[in-house]
């Protein structure tokens, strides 16, 4: 018999589910499906012992439990909240409807989901100090007493996907709890253990908790997730198809020209090229255009039809088939936190914020096309079938019937903040009039007047180089690696390129010089420190920065090393690049782009929530995405989001924007 506790403040949760819906292709479509089946649920009141309900084997959820699910009083703690909170909200609708509330109005499209404003996230408050996204990892990495348990992946491969029907297994194409009794009794462990490491992670960082105000952004970012973006789904499976078509044929012609039997294997071509008295190492992107340089017509029409077989344009449609909701919108799109250095989002699923970009004057023809069906058209226009399918991915996400997109954004967010900062004044005189930061970093490099389309206008893509590349002491490597050498400038330019933008901006590289100091001297003497209105604190042996917006980065156990010049350097753990934890090296100007990115991230957040009456339905990078009525004024948007927050007064934003009726870069 059920206890009812006399009030019930917090519930922590975890729960296994079985679904025919592959979970990589997002929560929504998971939870929405016919056969999405709640097996096991386990729970801990107010913090108090663990307690199991066996789902699957006939147990129910006692009404407190349920009452206490979509009370909005009662908080909700679960690892990855978003996934207990859609799944919970799609089986509370198909078994206890009585209990179900949602939340918006009725012309919103998040009515199938709980309101997330009672939800927290373990995944997030851990992202938030500089820990691993996994449960596993943050419970390794606080030395929990608990841990997860390390079966877990094989026993939600056995209980909750699909098998496959084989004689030995009776042709079942389930695993149920009575095929392995032995196995169901562990996964019952298991998810008793993942509430208690939970709670493990709860007690340990208690010390440090979220501000309510980012709590209050990751319930508006689970708003925009559960509101999702429309597709149209003709554009999406025509392109699927064009590009089976397309494929099928450059593949004709590559065998035709080659007589090899797989022209797409690396190998084989190789040789083809050999055979033509032609070496290459390697046969990618870079490889190819620089073989394109030198070659003759025939080998280049064939490295050309390679380059266009090698276009995965496709695998973006072909997610978007996957994810796909049964009321046509994508969901799931944006995971908050994604980036714990800044806090900045991360891409999920479709990726929104590496699509490529679209540069076809004929757009709208070509997407008509492509949403006709009408192949032979398609290819007749078009000389790279693929390459125009890649262009139209963004038209893939339209409006509801009756509305429009206004798509805002910032104009040149980072190097205003970081003019800002530095106190650069002749580049927030730039941004002040709304000039051309390109031209006029060009015109301060070279000293001379700069326009675009003007005169010295060539000298405006040295200046866009440089910006791009330089403002976090990045030098000659950094300008390789955006482009520099294959946009025309040659390496006896380079040096002197970041000589001159480093001599037109003294303060900002002061600035990178005054946070390495203010840092160093924050972890030496373990006290805080402050330059340029950022704090640098060091407590508990995390150093955390303390942004504008009252928001703090954290790093965690910050050292003093040596790096490879034999200089100091800052050293910390963290996830790096190779997604293990470890031991990362940075320095200031590195810092400095942590400190920029993080505040131009906030001041995004502040757009979000001055609009958050609008339909948001997508973000990428300093974008915002919005279904509106036809009558909306962009210009109404563009103010209300360029809008300077208290908290950086003086910054000056400028927000820019258009209409559309798809999505697409303008």
């Amino acid at each position: 018999m059920w206890q009812i506790p006399e009030v019930i403040k917090e519930v922590h949760l975890d729960i296994e589910s079985f679904s025919s819906v592959p979970i990589k292709y997002g929560q929504y479509p998971y939870a929405e499906s016919e056969d999405a089946e709640l097996l096991l649920l386990s729970y801990s009141i107010n913090g108090g012992p663990v307690e199991l309900i066996d789902v699957a084997n006939g147990e129910e959820i006692p009404d407190f439990l349920l009452k206490a699910l979509v009370d909005d009083n009662v908080i909700k703690w679960a690892h990855n909240a978003t996934f207990e909170r859609v799944f919970l909200s799609y089986w509370l609708k198909r078994n206890y409807p009585e209990y179900f509330v949602s939340y918006s109005i009725p012309e919103d499209s998040v009515s199938n989901y709980l309101d997330p404003c009672s939800w927290r996230c373990t995944m997030i408050w851990a992202a938030y100090l500089g820990l691993p996204l996994s449960l596993e990892g943050v419970g390794a990495v606080l030395g929990l007493d608990k841990q997860k348990l390390q079966e877990g992946k094989d026993l939600i491969k056995y209980f909750c996907v699909p098998c496959k029907p084989t004689k030995a297994n009776g042709g079942r194409t389930r695993n149920m709890p009575s095929d392995a009794p032995d196995k169901w009794e562990r996964f019952r462990s298991y998810n008793i253990r993942d509430v208690e490491v939970e709670l493990g992670i709860h007690n340990k960082l208690s010390r440090f908790p979220v501000p309510d105000f980012v709590w209050d952004e990751y319930h508006l970012d689970q708003e925009i997730n559960d509101r999702g973006i429309l597709l149209d789904m003709d554009v999406v499976n025509n392109a699927i198809k064009f590009d089976t078509f397309s494929k099928a044929r450059l593949m004709g012609t590559l065998k035709d020209k080659t007589e090899l039997d797989n022209p797409n294997s690396v190998a084989q071509l190789k040789d083809w090229l050999d055979s033509k008295g032609i070496e290459t190492e390697s046969l990618d992107k870079k490889a190819i255009i620089d073989l394109l340089k030198t070659v003759p017509t025939d080998v280049a029409d064939v490295l050309k039809l390679r380059q266009q077989l090698a276009k995965s344009s496709v695998k973006k449609y072909q997610a978007m088939a996957n994810s796909v909701c049964a009321d046509g919108r994508a969901r799931g799109m944006f995971q908050f936190y994604g980036a714990n250095r800044s806090g900045r989002w991360a891409g999920r699923i479709i990726q929104l914020q590496n699509l490529p970009q679209n540069h076809m004057p004929d757009l709208k023809i070509a997407r008509d096309i492509v949403k006709s069906g009408d192949y032979e058209f398609m290819n007749m226009l078009y000389d790279d079938v693929p390459d125009a399918l890649s262009q139209l991915i963004r038209t893939a996400f339209v409006p509801k019937p009756g509305y429009k997109f206004c798509v805002s954004d910032f104009s040149a967010i980072e190097a205003r903040v970081l003019s800002f900062l530095a106190k650069e004044k002749w580049r927030m005189d730039v941004f002040r009039n709304n000039g051309d930061i390109y031209c006029a970093s060009a015109s301060a490099m070279f000293g001379v007047p700069v326009e675009k389309h003007g005169v010295n206008g060539h000298l405006r893509q040295k200046g866009k180089i440089a910006e791009l590349a330089l403002g976090y002491g990045g030098s000659v490597g950094a300008l390789t690696s955006m482009g520099a050498l294959d946009m025309g400038l040659t390496e006896d330019e380079l040096q002197p390129l970041v000589n001159s933008w480093r001599s037109a901006n003294p303060n900002i590289v002061q600035f990178w010089w005054d946070v390495d100091d203010a840092v160093k001297t924050a972890i030496k003497q373990r006290t805080a420190t402050e330059t340029h209105g950022i704090k640098f604190i060091y407590q508990s042996a995390m150093l955390f920065i303390a942004l504008p917006s009252s928001r703090r980065l954290c790093y965690i156990k910050p050292k003093i090393g040596e790096n490879r010049f034999g200089g100091e350097s800052v050293t910390y753990e963290g996830v790096g690049t190779n997604k293990k934890w470890e031991r990362i090296e940075s320095y200031g100007p590195k810092f400095v782009e942590n400190i920029v990115q993080a505040i131009s991230r906030d001041i995004l957040c502040h757009a979000m929530r001055t609009l958050s009456h609008c339909f948001i339905v997508g973000h990428v990078h300093d974008e915002l995405i919005i279904e509106t009525p036809m009558d909306v004024d962009i210009n109404a948007i563009c103010e209300q989001m360029g809008r300077t927050p208290d908290w950086i007064e003086g910054l000056a934003l400028n927000a820019d924007g258009y209409c559309t009726e798809f999505y697409k870069k303008d």
